[in-house]
């Protein structure tokens, strides 16, 4: 039986998440939780003639505990997007306390529950979520993912697009690093199978990649972010670590982890200098069974993506850290 919780239900990412996660055969029981309309969009759900059963929860009496009672796996897409007049650090207060919260909670109730963290800045909510499971003294770094899965979908897109490949998703290639602008290094000289990228197209593929999410929001004349593609690579990792948890071998996907507490990781972290960073995961029943470092064969120009990379994850990093440890008061 797995028990999956999506914490943020009712909102872009949320329901077009829980509506694939229903969909999906690996999933028995589905517990949706939010702060308004999950029992709405559980009731909605629960009409689809799959094998998840669905419950919906709000914080009143103890929702989120029994919402995340016994989960197996938990994602998280919660928190607010950006509105007019908001500044950077506005969100960034708002988000990462909505996500500590929640991670409280978590390790509370469900202290073995893989966690994949969407919530934004994923740079700084993953340190965050980290800091309070080592509090609450439940941390284990191979169950607690940052999912930078949108990056990996938009490279498979944008360089299909660009090579002629009809069917992106026969494309690996790895994307290191964050999960923001220039934080995401997409490694395109170790794509399999290879492709030749024009030199003349070589930049403005990488910002593409990196910038993706700006070309959704300009298309949603600022009515919105990118929350079905999201919600559709939020799907893919978690059903990819659902299926390697049942036994599936050789499943590979780049996740955001805490590199020391993952075999193979503490070399990449003493490389790159970051203690978090986004690198090809091997999943398997115990979640991250082994970090693969890319990052020898490095040619020039994505040695230099890389360093830029490095300089803004390490503040975004400590960032988290200190909000774990010092919340501003309210």
């Amino acid at each position: 039986m797995v028990k999956a919780v999506v914490a943020g239900a009712s909102g872009g990412i949320g329901q077009p998440l829980s509506l694939l996660l229903k969909t999906s055969p690996l999933v028995d029981e589905l517990a949706l939780y939010d702060v308004v309309n999950t029992p709405g969009v559980a009731a909605d759900l629960s009409h689809i003639s799959s094998i998840a059963k669905v419950t919906g929860y709000l914080p009143a009496n103890d929702g989120a505990k029994a919402a995340f009672k016994d989960a197996d796996v938990v994602v998280i897409p919660a928190g607010i997007p950006r509105k007019p007049g908001m500044t950077r650090d506005d969100l960034f207060n708002i988000n990462a306390g909505i996500v500590k919260g929640l991670i409280e909670t978590i390790a509370e109730v469900a202290p073995k529950a893989f966690i994949l963290v969407i919530s934004n800045p994923v740079n700084s909510t993953v340190p965050i979520s980290a800091e309070v499971l080592k509090a609450k003294g439940v941390f284990n770094a191979q169950r607690l993912f940052g999912v930078t899965t949108l990056d990996i979908v938009r490279a498979e897109t944008f360089v299909a697009e660009i090579v002629g490949e009809k069917e992106p998703q026969k494309l690996t290639i790895p994307v290191v690093g964050g999960h923001s602008g220039e934080t995401i290094v997409p490694l395109l000289s170790q794509a399999s199978p290879t492709v030749k990228i024009p030199a003349d197209k070589y930049d403005a593929l990488i910002k593409r990649i990196q910038f993706g999410g700006d070309e959704v929001v300009e298309a949603k004349n600022g009515a919105g972010s990118a929350t079905l593609s999201m919600a559709y690579a939020g799907y893919r990792f978690t059903e990819k670590l659902l299926r390697a948890v049942k036994g599936e071998k050789g499943l590979i996907e780049p996740s955001y982890v805490y590199l020391p507490g993952v075999p193979g990781g503490d070399s990449i972290a003493k490389e790159t200098g970051c203690d978090f960073f986004s690198v090809p995961v091997e999943l398997g029943p115990n979640g991250a069974e082994k970090a693969t470092n890319p990052l020898g064969q490095l040619t020039d120009k994505e040695k230099g993506l890389l360093s830029k990379a490095v300089e803004g994850l390490n503040g975004n990093i400590t960032k988290g850290i200190n909000f774990a440890h010092n919340p501003p008061q309210k």
